[in-house]
């Protein structure tokens, strides 16, 4: 692997865990909203 295809490999996978820590971040809001709203009823 040259240091050129190295760097695209590093910059793709933290993208794709910043994506995959946006989504569990949405679960942990939308989980946590579910929560507040139930214990009101």
């Amino acid at each position: 692997m040259t240091p050129e295809e190295e760097k695209e490999y590093v910059r793709r996978r933290k993208q794709r865990n910043l994506v995959i820590g946006l989504v569990l971040l949405g679960f942990v809001i939308l989980f946590y909203a579910i929560t507040i709203v139930r214990m009101g009823d």
